[in-house]
């Protein structure tokens, strides 16, 4: 007899998986919502560097200075289909929008700015278990195992959709004019010349925080990993306090202490089926 295994709780939206508590008015406005030539969007799959790369253009909006106590990301880079449309039209523009919609869901217009960060299959899976066990409120799924967790990602039966749903055509537009496309790792490897990229991509204030060596500066110490996972209260509030962190280890290569070898074939062997020339069997060599 095969094993029953536990799968997470979520808000399905038309076959589309989300949080319990993304309601359904929220992602339905989102994909109304009309983009303005002067918005911003930062595209990821989830726990794929999403919170870090958020951190980091409101470093670059306020000169390196860190968030102050009583203020949350959230409110300054909202995430689109959480809050819905109504919210984001508030804000005054240009705005910044977080989204993990897939391409074809994402607002488009042709002179919008879109940053999309990828990370690896293997640590975006070990990143997402330890997220969706750690909100209980979202998912019920404390008691869940790593192996019950695999079972979900590599059937794309989580939130958001399927991770190769996601990264295959956002990095098909990677050479698009509007479209600033890079990883998790190169982030992990040389976080200042991803800065960098950001600053000559969005141009106007960025540009001209990062040409400034005391701003740049502050915003690589302020973005560093290590500082926010000292600052863990910021990003953990909702977690119980027996869970792992929200800023985890965000180590590359951790995925190495979860996968067994069969469960590692089964996801490279999805990884060579779903990337088929597409130039992405070449981003993650190692």
């Amino acid at each position: 007899m095969s094993k029953v295994r536990k799968r997470p709780s979520y808000n399905n939206h038309n076959g589309f998986r989300m949080p319990m508590g993304f309601h359904t008015e929220g992602f339905t406005s989102a994909l109304e919502y009309q983009a303005q030539p002067s918005d911003i969007f930062l595209v990821t799959y989830p726990k794929c560097g999403t919170t870090w790369t958020q951190y980091i253009l409101w470093l670059m909006q306020h000169q390196g200075e860190p968030l102050s106590p009583s203020e949350k990301l959230e409110t300054h880079i909202p995430h689109l289909e959480e809050v819905g449309k109504k919210t984001i039209e508030k804000l005054p523009q240009p705005r910044v929008i977080k989204t993990h919609l897939p391409y074809k869901l994402t607002p488009h217009h042709p002179q919008a700015k879109y940053i999309y960060v990828a990370r690896n299959p293997f640590d975006c899976l070990v990143s997402f278990y330890h997220h969706t066990r750690g909100f209980v409120q979202h998912y019920n799924f404390a008691d869940g195992t790593f192996d019950d967790f695999f079972e979900c990602f590599i059937k794309g039966e989580v939130d958001f959709g399927d991770y190769f749903d996601n990264l295959v055509p956002w990095y098909e537009h990677k050479e698009d004019e509007n479209v600033l496309f890079f990883t998790y790792e190169s982030m992990k490897d040389d976080l200042k010349s991803i800065i960098l990229k950001i600053g000559d991509f969005l141009g106007n204030d960025y540009l001209e925080t990062i040409k400034n060596e005391d701003f740049l500066s502050k915003i690589i110490i302020n973005s560093s990993l290590k500082n926010m996972k000292k600052d863990q209260q910021r990003w953990s509030s909702k977690r119980p306090k027996n869970m792992p962190p929200f800023v985890h280890k965000g180590k590359v290569g951790s995925w190495k202490d979860y996968f067994s070898p069969q469960q590692q074939q089964r996801l490279t062997e999805k990884f060579i089926t779903k990337t088929a020339g597409t130039g992405l069997e070449n981003l993650w060599l190692d």
